[in-house]
């Protein structure tokens, strides 16, 4: 697998939303997911809407992973990012959320691939991008944010802090201090 990057500059994330958007709701919707909640890109693809539904039409608060190894809060964003793409489609409890449009299956890894670099290339990124950026991009603001490496590092399954800080693209100079006491 290549090394790809996180996307760090917020306002390039605005605008590969806005393309996204206006290119297809469930392009959005793979791009939002995949940002907010860290999920693998076969997680993702793998997912029905049953998983991020409920019976009563309301989306989830938290997703199961498809593993089961923990579970993922839907944000106000995702949840949006959702009700919007699903107004827009007839899917059924038991399809892919991320369908194909030729056949029942989902779209495939290099299909979400083509549709996150498309975006990334559209609005002027030159680092690589794939779908790995997503779950980066995730775990890089989160970092930025003040998420403790320590709670990255376990999400992300790593053995040591430099680890997760290698996989996220940290430069030395954006390291935080681990403790900071300040009583």
């Amino acid at each position: 697998m290549e090394h790809v990057d996180p996307i760090r500059d917020i306002s390039k994330i605005n605008e590969i939303k806005k393309i996204l958007k206006e290119q297809s709701s469930r392009d959005y919707l793979l791009f939002v997911l995949g940002i907010n909640t860290g999920l693998k890109i076969t997680e993702m693809l793998n997912l029905n809407v049953s998983n991020i539904q409920n019976e009563d039409g309301s989306i989830k608060t938290f997703l199961k992973t498809t593993n089961n190894r923990s579970e993922v809060f839907i944000n106000r964003k995702v949840k949006a990012a959702i009700l919007t793409y699903l107004s827009k489609t007839a899917l059924k409890q038991n399809d892919y959320l991320f369908k194909s449009s030729k056949t029942n299956q989902p779209i495939t890894r290099q299909q979400a691939y083509r549709i996150i670099n498309n975006a990334a290339k559209t609005v002027g990124i030159e680092e690589k991008i794939g779908t790995n950026s997503l779950r980066k991009t995730f775990g890089y603001h989160a970092y930025k944010k003040g998420v403790a490496v320590s709670i990255l590092q376990r999400f992300f399954n790593h053995s040591t802090p430099s680890e997760t800080k290698q996989y996220l693209g940290v430069k030395q100079e954006e390291i935080k201090p681990e403790i900071d006491v300040n009583l």
